[in-house]
């Protein structure tokens, strides 16, 4: 069915009097529908559907519909207004079921534009028997389908739905039906990858180029990816066809490589100038990614001028481009037969219905700030030193570098400037819309001697600051309303371009504070990675213009954009204030921890520009929580931080930010619930009561939400104006598509595709791109380190006053953070500390509110300590680097007389001793128990006795520690049994001493040893006593004995106690102050807190210093809980499935450690499992946490559990992470039963399994525990189960296994597996198989039936997996795990109590006496004819092959004739989804073993395991035919780009390597190769087929290689053994080939499903199987019955066969593989494989797939005449003239080129010749190509066969003895789209060809095969480029004749006028006399050139020389006559 929705128009041009009443009539096929008229309205809206009822065939894609639009007139006739022609090809091709054509202007009656568009939809549903053409050239989409499975939730133009099927965007999904997507996004990545290195194979096919500009060119590409560069071989003419494909391997970051650029360049190779370039092309590689199947198929791409856009294309170039990922299948490209005429501009890269146009963007960079220190500071030190003033904060000399397209500008170097105003104006020319998604904004810090150093990275994506308005069109288009309910939408709705700002862009990246050594986190200012420190921000904006170029590209910015622009830098005050809740999961304590909070600069403790800040929260030491962590014991006092910061007031962008997430995350929540009930099978009822309402919330969400008003509000951009419209609209059609669903839907589950394309939508339109608000920054400093950090975007936590649903998710709410480590190369396998927070951000001027956010009371101290050291006595007098009254650091010198109060707080109360007890720490803190230590020790001298040492009792370190008999046992401990005694376990004598050797300088030995020796000189002893911890003692403030309040250590460093020991040297005590505000305003007043409170002023210190006393005396802020509550929690481990493998033993010992804020506790741990189950309750009671029990039940914390493997030696190592959110039940008394369910365990980012969790918290009241649950029962009296009503309910199952064999078991510890047995468990249950005696002779198991009953949960969900163990026997009892295998789940497997027959009768198949299966073939063979052999000549097999893939103009009359054609599947033959992966009657599991080394390689596959239903496990030996056909773009070995495959099989002992066929020097070997091989199964199961590349002197390369399990084939229920054919054919090409007649196959498939044999009557004319009846003349109808078909009972049966669902004849593509990149594809390989039993019988002869050979074909050229021809030289006479002669060539055969003799002195451009070309060639008459084959360079040992189009070059040139011969023009035929000549030069125009303007379709459709013509003799135009300009330069006569190698022996002709000169004969032409080279022929030159030109000025001279002669001849005999006459002598 085809529907046309016809949805508006617009400009529909008005009458003379009045409006139209316009009305729409659609064309298709003859028939006419048409719309309503609309009254009086010139922009109508019709929203009418016109549907097309296609008789159940399939749309042509030829097809056409015309659209007219007319004036309806009540009487008289309607008034034509204008109309369109839309081609339907794309949905013909199967390329999409939905084109949305919009804008589509109307034409008027004369063809001109009438002003007028119209927009509509085009559906097309074809019928269920269709199958559309996936491999249409110009099919982005189809290719998809080829390629498989897009990334799961990926969004973009096209998506893959259920079963792989592409379904395009633009489908209207009617609810509750099958989905089609409705969203269709323009340039939203899919990018659901992870970020890590991973290899990618690009494919770049260059296939041809058109209209390239220049003369005589010698076109090359160059393609440059990734740093590498390919290039094409080199071409001649302006159209030259190369189809060479370039392979790039990479190994690189997805988000590295997205952004990377594909750039193809076209040379001229004739010319060595530098301007060579004829045009180039460029794109990031992340669109090729985003397009469907990540493809680019046969585009065009626009050649252009890349420093001038604006000068228009520069030709086209033909490619396709495709990615290819892990896992991914590369897509089938394909050629359409009518490809050379398509339209360049239909088929440019574009989206549809766009133009490309030239633009300018503009990118005005104003300024920049906090520019970290870049450079050293020595010179600003001298400077210091020599009493200047040091500048430190301007250390940096920073530029911008913008980047697009590969494009770079800078602006100017601003020197020593830390906030630069650069204020220029960079201009980027691009093409829009563009191929390239983000500019690159990147800020450097110049050097004038080193590299220049990177100080920050950002992006500008084009897909969030411009919109080609393709996105709401479409969406309005799903719109299924009538016309009074669609949505007006305004102008700005069809799309905007670029535009940003003026906005400031935040840098992020490495941690700010400088460093000479290089920085580790360099990458991170780059932009690789995710930055951890704010690094600046510049301030910029961007703008949009078409056309145009500009005059500069950088230049400065016009004084008036500075002043508009500061405007925008308007800054308001903002108050941030985060409450530290806990800090836990630490890993080991170490030094004490600080955490700071910074927003941009603010709070930085080590930035000294900004007003210090209590931004750091105290240092703590960490204590151990009692099982695993360490946490940090705040207890009732949270640490407060507190920021004062200016920003730009955003929040009319953050408030529709905010409102447009809340949506999006309560869509979310809402849809996961509704996955979980499918999951979990719930009933009908329960699922739409969920479904209903999600859509119910998501409706009143939409309508209620209302984005925040622009006018008036400050910072206000043309981009936030767009963006509002685009955001507004979307909610709106999303909602429109909600209520349609609500009121249509009709299966739930089909629904939830559209609802996640409408989150993804949600989330696509609440990015803001305009967030010139930093991210909050905390980090975790160990001391001065800092050593980890979290980023929380300030939306999240920003307080707004718009609505509550504007407000930040986490605003005011404490949330759970886990911090990171800078660049983990662990990727978060372990937490360094998890923290709970509670922020808020917002206005200065609301901070009021902030008072109804705040929890407990808030209390602001001043503090300080003072410092003691011991030097005999406490004192002053031996600090050393510390001073008298400092802060905690003792680094900064504080005095009390010095603090002073912030501004609006005053003193309340005096100073006091207050310790803190945070950085007390014990060392048995968080342990239960513990053991004390001393080591005794004793000196002496050589020969004298041991005495004690000086210090006799010291700690490990040898410092000073107290005797056994001072220690005391701290309250709530308790000694153990034992007294003090040395420690045994150490290598010491029997009284417990070790011995050593002091060594000057040290004072103490370094090593011990247990025996003594005469020359040790020293001895010690460890003494150790235990103890156990009786009782909890809470933390509480410790008043300060005797007032003192001093903390104690042995050492100035962190670690103090509370009570002094002889050992310590330096004690402290803090003294504290409370501040309270002036006035009471609550809770808020802690914002008032900025700046410091005093420093010692008389402190001379540096600079640097004072960088250290940022925050040291600012004020603590702490809040204060009067009240905690105890809470009661239980977790419930069941188990955990699909676990990695960390022991090389293939399985695991996991444990898990839970951990719940302050406390942890760890499960027991089940050894040797990939599954464990744990069944058990982990219990916390006594909980205490602080904090309003109602927050905690809308926020609770989440329960961590981390798995770990146990190991003897060595550390346990990680498993994976889970998060649990626990139920939380504040009135214990009403029980809440929490439901176990599945959570993911990430593990480096990557799924490591799942956990089946579940946890409740419940409020426990102190006074009494009744209300609690019931503890559970213990298991093994250890430990506690989960209780019943929670853990799954369970009934007794049978599992039945039938065992098959074991396959291709690798060796193991060096030794072969040789008696393998199988262990199965499930549920606590073990079974095993008996043991295989010989895995060489027969590797099945003796008995196949294995049985077990199970408890096994009753909810699908809860079944534990099936373990598969094979152990091998071996001698002395030895029995190891050699392979392991996981069936995850069991719905496949389940069978009802009526199953179907047992699949074991197949054997009776296969031991059926030979009686059974002789076959009647032989006796038809021999009955052939002349006319059977002329038909096998005229087709053959690779006809048929052609005709099958869609390619008929190579199949010659195959299809004529009425043969049958063959499946061609793209894919392997076990990927097709009707024939379930060949094992249905075996299913084969993959054995696994070894440690799971590293999470991105695949594990080690080690074998392969069979089970189910089974036939007779006796070996059968079997005949196998392999037909190698080809291979498509197989990888390249040799350094030329190509290879020279052949192809090697192996099975099993057998091995053919067909070396000596090798095709040299191609990528798409045509092999035309059968194998026959003979093997026993299942010993030889796996055949393997390699493509290996020849090489002459080294060793063969392994190019690919793919295995085919024959054993599947042959037993499964599909026979795919052998295809069945079409039609059953006893001679031919189409001879039957199986062993088994088609009735003795449907006999057989009737006895193997337990029915009656088929019933054959009337002689074959109809057959009754299965209780149904078919006749032969049904099946036959419309066939053609040729001779070679068999008798009608045979047919009739294989008729009946192929409705089986049997595996059809077929040729599968297979995708080969290397172990170099296993998971790269490297090439394909299309084959089939036949397999014969022996028993059955000797099958039929093999096909002949040998390739065709190339006919040999000659094309005479007669050169008749030239005609206005250019004159391209004068003279010496003056004339106009030109030496004229012809030259031609075949293309591809340059080496043959021929030119005619030269028609000398031209006068007017007319030349002669009668000049004969003769080219040979090789020809392939059904593929329509030449077959050239030569070397590329003399070195080759192969020469290239190329296969190109046959097209004649005809070139007009002047001759030149003494220089370069002049070009004057070129034609260009294609032999088989030949141009029509003209009859007589007058009609002879540029016009005739094909690529010049004003060419219709109609006119190129005119053209004829010379090879149909024969001949044609007429005139042909040339032409050449002048200016940018073809200009016709000369007409050539010709005749052409094409004639094979037969004709051209009968009929001979000569090359030019040689002999033998016939066919026709060709005289000597007809030339002017004056025709000749005047250099040769002087005489010549005399008469015709000299004579006829100066004839009378040469009679002129001739007279005044005989006049001048007879005057000198007078002159010299007139003195002797008169002389003569004087004298008289006679």
């Amino acid at each position: 069915m085809l529907r046309v929705k016809i949805e508006s128009a617009k400009g529909i041009p008005k009458k003379t009097l009045g409006n139209p009443d316009p009305f729409v009539t659609v064309i298709f096929c003859d028939e006419k529908k048409k719309t309503k008229h609309i009254d009086n309205e010139v922009n109508p809206i019709w929203n009418e559907d016109l549907e097309f009822d296609l008789k159940g065939q399939s749309l042509a894609s030829s097809s056409v519909i015309d659209v007219v639009v007319k004036d309806y007139e009540t009487i008289g006739k309607d008034k034509f207004i204008g109309s369109a022609n839309i081609s339907l090809k794309e949905l013909g091709s199967g390329q999409i079921r939905s084109l949305p054509a919009k804008n589509i202007s109307l034409l008027g009656d004369k063809k001109q534009d009438t002003g007028a568009v119209i927009n509509l939809i085009i559906d097309y549903k074809p019928p269920a028997n269709a199958t559309s053409s996936a491999n249409n050239s110009k099919d982005k989409e189809s290719v998809a389908e080829e390629a498989g499975k897009e990334d799961d939730g990926g969004e973009g133009v096209d998506n893959v739905v259920d079963g792989g099927q592409l379904v395009p965007s633009g489908a209207a999904p009617l609810p509750g039906q099958p989905r089609e997507p409705a969203w269709k996004v323009t340039r939203k990545r899919h990018r659901a990858l992870v970020n890590k290195p991973q290899d990618f194979q690009l494919r770049i096919r260059v296939i041809e180029g058109r209209q390239l500009a220049g003369n005589r060119i010698k076109p090359v590409v160059k393609v440059n990816v990734c740093g590498q560069t390919h290039r094409t071989r080199i071409k001649r003419g302006n159209n030259p066809f190369f189809d060479e494909i370039f392979f790039y391997n990479v190994n690189m970051l997805p988000s590295e490589l997205f952004d990377e650029y594909v750039i193809l360049r076209v040379y001229n190779s004739y010319s060595v100038r530098a301007d060579s370039l004829i045009g180039e092309f460029k794109m990031d590689i992340g669109y090729v990614y985003d397009e469907p199947a990540h493809a680019i198929m046969r585009k065009w791409l626009l050649l252009s001028d890349a420093d001038d856009l604006s000068s228009g294309a520069r030709g086209y170039l033909k490619v396709s481009m495709m990615i290819v990922g892990t896992g991914d299948e590369p897509p089938v490209e394909k050629s359409d037969r009518n490809e050379d005429q398509d339209d360049v501009e239909k088929n440019l890269l574009r989206p549809a219905g766009v133009s490309l146009r030239s633009a300018t963007l503009t990118l005005k960079v104003y300024r920049a700030e906090d520019m970290p220190q870049m450079d050293d500071a020595i010179a600003q030190t001298v400077k210091h030193i020599f009493g200047g003033v040091a500048n430190y904060k301007n250390l940096v000399d920073p530029f911008l570098e913008v980047s697009f397209a590969g494009k770079k500008l800078r602006t100017k170097i601003i020197k020593k400037n830390a906030n630069p105003e650069w204020n220029q104006l960079i201009n980027l020319q691009i093409k829009l819309p563009s191929m390239c998604e983000r500019i690159k904004l990147t800020v450097y810090d110049w050097d004038c001697l080193t590299e220049n150093d990177t100080i920050g990275t950002t992006y500008l994506n084009l897909s969030q600051i411009a919109s080609s308005g393709e996105e709401i069109e479409e969406l309005h288009a799903e719109d299924d309303t009538d016309a009074t309910s669609s949505v007006d939408l305004p102008e700005a709705h069809v799309g905007f371009l670029p535009a940003f700002g003026p906005c400031y862009l935040n840098l992020y990246g490495s941690p700010r504070e400088y460093s000479g050594l290089p920085d580790a986190y360099e990458e991170l200012n780059h932009g690789k990675g995710e930055g951890v420190a704010y690094r600046g921000r510049i301030l910029v904006e961007l703008t949009s213009q078409l056309d145009g170029k500009p005059e500069k590209k950088v230049e400065e910015i016009p004084r008036d954009y500075i002043l508009v622009a500061q405007k925008y830098q308007r800054r308001r005050k903002y108050s941030l204030c985060a409450v530290f809740h806990s800090a836990c999961m630490l890993q080991e304590p170490g030094e004490p921890i600080q955490f700071e909070v910074s927003i941009g600069n603010y709070g930085n403790k080590l930035d000294t520009t900004y007003k210090p800040l209590s931004s750091t929260t105290q240092y703590s030491c960490a204590v151990f929580d009692g099982n695993h962590y360490h946490y940090l014991p705040w207890a009732s006092t949270k640490p407060v931080v507190i920021l004062t910061s200016y920003w730009e007031d955003i929040s009319h962008r953050l408030d529709s930010v905010n409102i447009i997430l809340y949506i999006a995350e309560r869509l979310h929540s809402n849809l996961t619930s509704l996955k979980t009930a499918i999951l979990a099978k719930a009933s009908d009822t329960r699922l739409a009561e969920i479904w209903l309402k999600l859509i119910n919330y998501l409706m009143e969400d939409l309508s209620s939400c209302h984005m925040p008003e622009l006018e008036g509000k400050p910072n206000l951009t043309t981009l936030d104006l767009q963006l509002k419209m685009l955001r507004n609209s979307t909610i709106t059609s999303i909602r429109e598509a909600a209520k349609r669903m609500k009121e249509g839907a009709t299966d739930i589950r089909t629904t939830i595709a559209d609802i996640e394309d409408w989150l993804n939508h949600l989330m696509q339109i609440s990015e803001e791109p305009q967030n010139s608000i930093p991210d909050v920054i905390i980090w975790m400093l160990r001391g001065e380190r800092r050593v980890a950090y979290a980023r929380i975007p300030a939306h999240q936590v920003l307080h707004s006053t718009y609505s509550d649903k504007a407000m930040g998710k986490q605003c005011g709410k404490t949330q759970t953070i886990f911090m990171k480590y800078p660049m983990d190369k662990k990727k978060g396998a372990t937490i360094p500390v998890q923290l709970r927070v509670n922020m808020w951000l917002g206005l200065s001027a609301h901070e009021e509110t902030f008072n109804s956010f705040a929890e407990g009371t808030f209390t602001v101290y001043a503090e300080m300590y003072e410092n003691q050291a011991k030097v005999g006595k406490w004192g002053t007098a031996g600090l050393v680097g510390r001073h008298k009254c400092s802060d905690v650091t003792g680094k900064v010198k504080l005095k009390q007389e010095y603090f002073m109060p912030p501004r609006g707080w005053q003193w309340e109360g005096d100073w006091f001793v207050d310790p803190e007890r945070s950085l007390l720490t014990e060392a048995d803190a968080g342990h239960t128990e513990f053991t004390d230590e001393v080591f005794q020790n004793e000196v002496r001298f050589p020969g004298v006795e041991w005495k004690p040492a000086p210090e006799p009792f010291t700690d490990v370190n040898g410092e000073k520690a107290q005797s056994p008999e001072a220690f005391e046992c701290p309250p709530g401990w308790t000694w153990g049994d034992d007294d003090w005694d040395f420690d045994h376990n150490r290598a010491v004598d029997e009284n417990g001493w070790e011995y050593g050797l002091t060594i000057p300088p040290d004072d103490k030995p370094r090593s011990w040893v247990s025996t003594e020796k005469m020359y040790h000189m020293h001895r010690r002893k460890r003494l150790i006593r235990h103890r156990k911890k009786i009782s909890d003692m809470p933390i509480k403030a410790m008043k300060a004995e005797s007032g003192e309040g001093w903390e104690y250590s042995s050492l100035i460093g962190w670690k103090f106690h509370s009570k002094e020991r002889s050992s310590d040297t330096f004690r402290r005590r803090r003294w504290r102050r409370k501040m309270a505000p002036s006035g009471s305003i609550g809770a808020c007043a802690i914002f008032k807190l900025e700046g410091a409170m005093g420093v010692d002023v008389d402190e001379k210190a540096s600079k640097k210093d004072t960088a250290k006393q940022f925050g040291a005396s600012t004020p603590m802020v702490s809040c204060s809980f009067d009240r905690s509550f105890i809470f009661h929690l239980r977790v419930y481990v069941y188990q955990a499935r699909n676990l990695l493998a960390m022991d090389k033993d293939s399985f695991s010992d996991p444990y898990v450690h839970v951990s719940f804020l302050h406390v942890s506790k760890t499960t027991e741990t089940i050894t040797g499992t990939l599954n464990p189950t744990w069944d058990q309750t982990l219990i916390f009671d006594n909980v205490e946490i602080y904090g309003n029990p109602k927050s905690i039940a809308h926020y609770p914390p989440s329960v961590v559990l981390e798995l770990y493997d146990r190991d003897q030696v060595g550390k346990d190592e990680p498993m994976g992470r889970c998060l649990c959110l626990p139920v939380v039940n504040l009135n214990p008394a009403v029980p809440v039963t929490p439901r176990l369910l599945w959570y993911p365990i990430t593990l480096k980012g990557k799924s490591a399994g799942e956990m089946l969790v579940a946890s409740e918290l419940l409020l426990k009241n102190k006074s009494d525990d009744t209300e609690l649950p019931i503890v559970p029962s213990r298991k093994d009296g250890k430990f506690y189960m989960v209780p019943q009503g929670i853990r799954p309910v369970v009934q007794l199952t049978a599992i039945e296994i039938l065992t098959w064999g074991l396959r291709n078991i690798k060796s193991y510890q060096l030794a072969a597996v040789s008696s393998p047995s199988l262990i199965v468990e499930c549920g606590g249950q073990v079974v095993q198989t008996g043991v295989i005696k010989n895995m060489k002779r027969n590797p099945n198991f003796p008995g196949s039936v294995l049985f077990m009953k199970v408890l096994l949960p009753k909810v699908d969900m809860y079944t534990p997996p099936i373990m598969l163990k094979v152990i091998d026997h071996r001698p002395f009892g030895r029995k190891p795990i050699v392979g392991q295998c996981t069936i995850d789940s069991l719905d496949e497997f389940r069978r009802a109590e009526n199953t179907e027959v047992a699949w074991s009768a197949k054997v009776s198949i296969l031991s059926t006496g030979l009686e059974d299966v002789i076959l009647d073939i032989e006796k038809t063979q021999t009955v052939f004819n002349t006319k059977t052999i002329a038909e096998e000549d005229s087709v053959d097999w690779w006809s048929k092959f052609y005709s099958s893939i869609g390619e008929s103009e190579k199949c010659g009359p195959y299809l004529q004739k009425g043969f049958n054609t063959l499946m061609v599947y793209h894919s392997e033959l076990e990927e097709v989804p009707e024939f379930q992966g060949l094992t249905d009657f075996c299913s084969t599991f993959k054995l696994q073993r070894g440690k799971t080394e590293d999470e991105d390689d695949d594990p080690t596959v080690v074998g392969e395991f069979k089970f189910r239903e089974l036939p007779d496990s006796t070996p059968q030996d079997c005949l196998i035919r392999i037909y190698i056909v080809r291979c498509i773009d197989l990888q390249p070995k040799d350094n030329n780009g190509l290879c020279d495959p052949y192809i090697k099989i192996s099975l099993g002992k057998h091995s053919v390597e067909d070396r000596e066929h090798y095709k040299p020097n191609t990528l798409n070997p045509e092999f035309g190769r059968m194998f026959e091989l003979s093997c026993f199964l299942p010993q030889d199961k796996d055949l393997n087929i390699s493509i290996y590349d020849y090489d002459l002197l080294s060793r063969d390369e392994k190019v690919g290689e793919t295995v085919i399990d024959l054993e599947n084939r042959l037993f499964s229920r599909y026979r795919s053994s052998c295809g069945l054919p079409e039609s059953y054919c006893v001679s031919g090409i189409n001879q039957w080939r199986d062993q088994l007649r088609p009735s003795q196959i449907l006999q057989n498939l009737a006895r193997l499903k337990g029915i009656p044999p088929p019933q054959i009557e009337n002689n074959g004319s109809s057959l009754s199987f299965a209780g149904k009846m078919y006749s032969l003349l049904d099946f036959e109808a419309s066939k053609m019955i040729h001779q070679h078909l068999g008798p009608p009972k045979e047919r009739i049966c294989l008729h009946v066969l192929k409705t089986q669902g049997l595996v059809p004849e077929h040729v599968e593509t297979r995708t080969l593989y290397s172990t170099y990149q296993p998971t790269l594809p490297q090439g394909r390989i299309q084959m089939w494989v036949d397999i014969f039993p022996k028993s059955l019988g000797t099958p039929s002869p093999p096909f002949d797939i040998r390739p065709r050979k190339a006919r040999r074909y000659f094309l005479r050229a007669i050169i008749w005449n030239t005609s206005e021809v250019i004159l391209d030289e004068t003279s010496i006479t003056g004339e106009n003239m030109s030496d004229i002669y012809v030259k031609g060539w075949m293309l591809g055969m340059e080496e043959d080129k021929q030119k005619t003799d030269v028609h000398y002195r031209s006068l007017d451009g007319d030349g002669n010749f009668n000049w004969r070309f003769v080219f040979g060639f090789d020809y392939l008459p059904t593929e329509q190509l030449c077959i050239v084959s030569k070397k590329e360079h003399f070195w080759n040992l192969d020469k290239t066969q190329l296969r190109i189009p046959p097209k004649l070059i005809i070139q007009i040139w002047d001759n030149d003895k003494f220089s370069l011969d002049d070009y004057l023009g070129s034609l260009e035929l294609d032999l088989l789209r030949l141009i029509p000549p003209a009859k007589n030069p007058e009609k002879c125009t540029l016009d005739m060809l094909p690529d010049m303007a004003g060419n219709s379709n109609s006119e190129s459709s005119r053209h004829n095969s010379l090879f149909a013509q024969k001949s044609v003799r007429g005139w042909w135009p040339c032409k050449m480029e002048q200016d940018g300009k073809q200009v016709l330069t000369g007409k050539v006569e010709m005749t052409l004749e094409v004639v094979d190698d037969h004709f051209a022996e009968e009929r001979p002709a000569g090359k030019g006028r040689d002999e033998p000169n016939m066919n026709p004969k060709l005289d000597p032409p007809n030339r002017p006399e004056m025709s000749f080279f005047w250099f040769t022929s002087p005489c010549k030159t005399m008469k015709y050139i000299m004579w006829r030109r100066f004839k009378w000025l040469f009679i002129k001279i001739i007279i005044l020389l005989i006049v001048l002669l007879f005057l000198a001849i007078l002159l010299y005999s007139l003195p002797n006559y008169i002389s003569m006459k004087i004298v008289k002598p006679f």
